[in-house]
């Protein structure tokens, strides 16, 4: 259910064995970054989701994590290991729901009962011995409000969601033109989609982040549809300078900007 995202279909043994990325590896470490910002943005415009307004989480994180082998190794002696943003063939939400960080939802995001589900995943794969932590318990209930509000149906089943009819993947992953059978269905998000959390019980416990480099710049929040319509390369580069919005470039985001205009 991957469409055009073929790097999915690579390292299938890698994902299954963190020991083939990280020889002698005896433990993964699973942390949690919360992204929720204290603003959205106006009404009368175009959405990007929440985690992309600000710094590329890549490189928040990474510089993280830095830090924290530094840590480790000066607390413990020299550990080998090495650090994961979302950036090779790691099962992110698996082995944070393994290490009991919280459960994973019927919208597939992990979910905590304490703050939602409104944060990045990332891991230090280690060659030590830790002592280990256990799942917790699934709090989805019978709850389906994720799945009655996805606009495209991509979540086909609870915990089942088709890549290939998020919204998601069509305004950052899909590269080709997007189909018209799903136009009039995006709910003007114009590079990602927040619908399935948005909507989700969990996230009335979620907490503003205190990360200066996931605030987004002023303009991006005020900016209407007409402003979007009308943009140019150069004010794209200057509000995306660091983002993850870059991803989709430009002419990208034109395009989708396009396809809910029409």
């Amino acid at each position: 259910m991957h469409g055009e995202m073929l790097y999915m279909e690579n390292h299938f043994d890698k994902r299954l064995d963190p020991t083939k990325l990280v020889p002698d590896s005896k433990s993964v470490i699973s942390l949690l970054l919360n992204y929720f910002p204290s603003e959205t943005q106006t009404e009368n415009s175009y959405k990007i989701s929440k985690y992309a307004y600000g710094t590329d989480y890549h490189f928040v994180i990474k510089d993280k994590l830095k830090h924290l082998m530094e840590f480790i190794s000066e607390e413990i002696g020299e550990v080998h290991g090495r650090a994961f943003v979302d950036s090779a063939p790691v099962l992110d939400k698996a082995w944070a729901a393994k290490s009991g960080l919280g459960w994973i939802g019927k919208h597939s995001n992990l979910l905590t009962k304490q703050v939602g589900s409104f944060y990045f995943i990332a891991e230090l794969i280690l060659d030590l011995d830790l002592e280990y932590d256990s799942p917790v318990t699934d709090h989805c209930g019978g709850c389906t409000a994720c799945i009655d509000a996805c606009p495209t149906e991509a979540i086909v089943a609870p915990y089942v969601v088709d890549g290939s009819k998020c919204i998601s993947y069509f305004t950052i992953e899909l590269k080709n033109e997007i189909p018209s059978d799903v136009r009039g269905q995006f709910d003007d998000w114009m590079f990602g989609c927040d619908i399935c959390q948005d909507v989700c019980p969990w996230n009335r416990f979620s907490k503003t982040h205190n990360e200066p480099l996931f605030n987004p710049k002023p303009e991006l929040l005020s900016l209407v549809k007409k402003d979007w319509e009308e943009i140019t390369e150069d004010v794209f580069q200057r509000l995306f300078q660091k983002s993850p919005v870059k991803r989709t470039k430009f002419s990208g985001l034109q395009r989708n900007i396009n396809f809910l205009k029409d």
